[in-house]
C-alpha cells in the first residue's frame, strides 16, 4: 500500500495574492502545511498553519491589494466564495454594508491521495457512509478521494454534488482529483437538496457524494436517496454521533428520536423511568465515522445500535482505526484510545447526594462464582480489595450499572432481591411507592444509596464510593437511617431554601421538608431561624422531618 501522496498546485494561488505576500510566503517553510492566507484591510496579512500564524509583511494591507486579488480571481457567488479554474483553492470574501469587498480568506485546497485506505473497506460494503468532525479536519478531502478511488478503481457510476465548487474545483470541468466521477453543479447553496434528487431521476448514479448535509431539506433529501438504493458519501455538521442526536435538524441522518411511554410493567422490567427516548426509524446512513485527526478515526460499524447505547445512557465502543506514515491501517487497541476520547467515561462526575443507613459486616462470597468475573482491574482508587459487592438496583436502569461494571471490570454483579444486597441503590424519592423494601433493607441492616439522578456518570461514581467504603466493612454513620454527607447537607439546605422563598414567605402556607437525620435537621432549622420563621420536628426516629411555619 502506497504512503499518502499530496497535490496542491499553490503556485497557482500564491499568484493572485499580493507581491509582497508572495514575497514573504516564498521565504516560508513548510508549505505543505499551509491552511490559509487571510487579507483583512488595514490589517498586516497572515498566514495560518495548523499550530501557528505567521505575519506576513510589515505593510498594512490597502484597498489596491484587495482589488487586484479580486481581479484575478473567477465571479464572487451568492455565498461569497470564489475560486482558480482547475484547482481546488477557495477564496471567501467578507464585505462591509456597501457590498465592498473588505476581507479575504484563501483556503489552499489539497487532493491528498492514500487516506482512503482507512475506510475502503466499508465503502466497497455498498453501505452509505457519514463523515464527521471538526471544521478543517479534512472531511472534504476525504470525500474527493473517496469519489475518485469508486469511479477509478471501483468502476460505480458516481455523481458528486458540488455546493460551491468545494469537492472538485472551480470552472466547468472538474479537477482530476475526483477522477472520472461525474460533478452536478450547485448554483445557489439554499438549492442543494434540488439538485441531490434531480441526480438521481435524470442521471441513474450508483454513489452519490454530498459535502455537508446542513438543512432539514436536504436531510430529508438524503433519506429519500437511500431509500431508492442509491449509497451516499456524506458529510454532515458535528464531531460526533452524539451531537447528531441532539441536533433536532440532523438527527434523522441516524434514525432520530422519538418520546415513547412505557407500560408499568415494561418500564419496572427496564428499570427506568415510564418515558424513554428512543429511535424513531432506521439510520439513513448505517456507518458513521467520527475523524479527530487526519490518521486516527474511529468508526461506528452499526449506527442503529451506536444510537441506541446512546439513548440509554450507555457508552458506545467503535473501532479505532489509525493510518500509519506508510499508508498501512493499524486498530487500537484501547489504551492506545487518547484520553480526550468522548467513548471513555468522564472521570470528573457530580457527587452522590445522600446514602442510607449503616450495614452489617457481609461474609465473602466465593470469586469462584459463576456470575462473577475471575480478575478485576486494579484500579488505583479500588485497591486490590477481594470482596465482590452484591447491588440491587432500584429504579435505577440496570443497563447503566452493568455498563459501569463492564467497563472497569470491577467486582461488583446486581442481585434481584433486597436479601441478598450488599447495598441498594436508588433515586431521590425511590423508595417513598416502596415501604416494604425499605423497611426489609432496615432490619437487615443494608445500607441505601440515594443518587441525584438515573444517568451513568452518577451510577459509576456510587458504585466507585460503594466498592472503597467496602474495604472498610462498610463503616457507615450508625444514627439514623440517613448518612450524613456534605452532599447531603447541602441539597438539605437548597431544598430548605426554595421551600421558604418560593412557598412558605410568599403563599403563607406551613410545609412539611424531606426526612432527614437529626444532624441534618439541625442545619435545616438554623437556617429557618435565619429567616425568622419558627419550625419543629416531626416524626418517629426514622422518618424525622421539619415542619416550617408562616411568618
Amino acid at each position: 500500500m502506497k504512503a499518502k501522496q499530496i497535490t496542491d498546485d499553490l503556485d497557482k494561488l500564491l499568484s493572485v495574492l499580493p507581491v509582497a505576500v508572495q514575497e514573504a510566503l516564498a521565504k516560508t517553510t513548510n508549505h505543505q502545511e499551509l491552511l490559509e492566507v487571510v487579507l483583512d484591510l488595514g490589517r498586516l496579512p497572515e498566514a495560518r498553519f495548523p499550530d501557528r500564524s505567521v505575519t506576513l509583511s510589515t505593510q498594512y494591507l490597502s484597498s489596491n491589494d484587495l482589488e487586484t486579488t479580486v481581479k484575478k480571481l473567477g465571479e464572487f457567488g451568492s455565498d461569497n466564495r470564489a475560486g482558480i479554474e482547475r484547482t481546488l483553492h477557495r477564496i471567501s470574501a467578507i464585505r462591509n454594508r456597501q457590498e465592498q469587498i473588505v476581507g479575504l480568506t484563501c483556503r489552499v485546497g489539497r487532493a491528498v491521495f492514500g487516506t482512503v485506505a482507512i475506510v475502503r473497506d466499508l465503502i466497497e460494503s455498498g453501505q452509505s457512509l457519514l463523515l464527521m468532525g471538526r471544521p478543517g479536519i479534512g472531511k472534504t478531502t476525504v470525500l474527493r478521494e473517496i469519489a475518485r478511488v469508486m469511479a477509478d478503481d471501483l468502476q460505480r457510476r458516481v455523481v458528486v454534488i458540488d455546493t460551491s465548487n468545494e469537492i472538485a474545483g472551480d470552472g466547468d470541468i472538474p479537477h482530476p482529483a475526483i477522477g472520472r466521477a461525474r460533478r452536478m453543479q450547485v448554483a445557489r447553496p439554499e438549492n442543494q437538496h434540488q439538485v441531490m434528487i434531480e441526480a438521481v431521476e435524470n442521471h441513474m448514479p450508483e454513489v452519490i457524494v454530498i459535502d455537508e448535509i446542513g438543512t432539514e431539506l436536504e436531510t430529508q433529501a438524503a433519506r429519500t436517496i437511500a431509500e431508492r438504493g442509491v449509497q451516499l458519501i456524506a458529510t454532515a455538521h458535528g464531531n460526533e454521533i452524539a451531537n447528531l442526536i441532539k441536533n433536532p435538524t440532523l438527527s434523522d441522518l441516524v434514525g432520530g428520536i422519538q418520546a415513547v411511554t412505557l407500560g408499568d410493567d415494561e418500564a419496572r422490567r427496564r428499570g427506568t423511568q415510564k418515558t424513554v427516548l428512543e429511535r424513531a426509524a432506521d439510520p439513513t446512513f448505517p456507518i458513521a465515522v467520527e475523524i479527530h485527526s487526519r490518521s486516527s478515526w474511529s468508526i461506528h460499524q452499526d449506527v442503529a445500535k451506536t444510537v441506541d447505547l446512546l439513548l440509554r445512557g450507555q457508552q458506545a465502543r467503535p473501532q479505532e482505526r489509525a493510518l500509519d506514515d506508510d499508508g498501512q491501517v493499524k486498530l487500537l487497541e484501547a489504551k492506545e484510545i487518547s484520553p480526550r476520547s468522548p467513548r471513555t467515561l468522564p472521570k470528573k462526575l457530580s457527587k452522590i447526594e445522600s446514602g442510607n443507613a449503616s450495614s452489617k459486616q457481609k461474609t465473602n462470597i466465593a470469586n469462584t462464582d459463576k456470575n462473577i468475573p475471575k480478575s478485576f482491574n486494579q484500579d488505583p482508587q479500588i485497591t486490590n480489595s477481594r470482596k465482590i459487592l452484591r447491588i440491587l438496583a432500584h429504579k435505577i436502569s440496570h443497563h447503566n450499572v452493568e455498563e459501569v461494571i463492564r467497563h472497569h471490570d470491577w467486582p461488583a454483579f446486581l442481585i434481584k432481591t433486597v436479601q441478598e444486597a450488599d447495598v441498594v441503590i436508588t433515586i431521590r424519592n425511590g423508595l417513598s411507592h416502596n415501604q416494604a423494601l425499605r423497611s426489609e433493607a432496615r432490619k437487615l441492616k443494608i445500607p441505601i444509596l440515594v443518587i441525584k439522578s438515573d444517568t451513568i456518570h452518577q451510577v459509576e461514581r456510587a458504585v466507585k464510593r460503594l466498592l472503597n467504603r467496602q474495604k472498610s466493612s462498610f463503616k457507615l454513620q450508625t444514627s439514623t437511617d440517613v448518612v450524613t454527607t456534605q452532599d447531603d447537607a447541602v441539597a438539605a439546605l437548597e431544598e430548605c431554601r426554595l421551600t421558604l422563598e418560593k412557598i412558605v414567605i410568599p403563599l403563607g402556607r406551613p410545609m412539611e421538608l424531606l426526612p432527614r437525620n437529626m444532624k441534618v435537621l439541625q442545619i435545616q432549622a438554623d437556617l429557618v431561624h435565619r429567616y425568622r420563621l419558627r419550625c419543629d420536628i416531626f416524626g418517629d426516629a426514622n422518618e424525622l422531618r421539619l415542619r416550617v411555619y408562616p411568618p
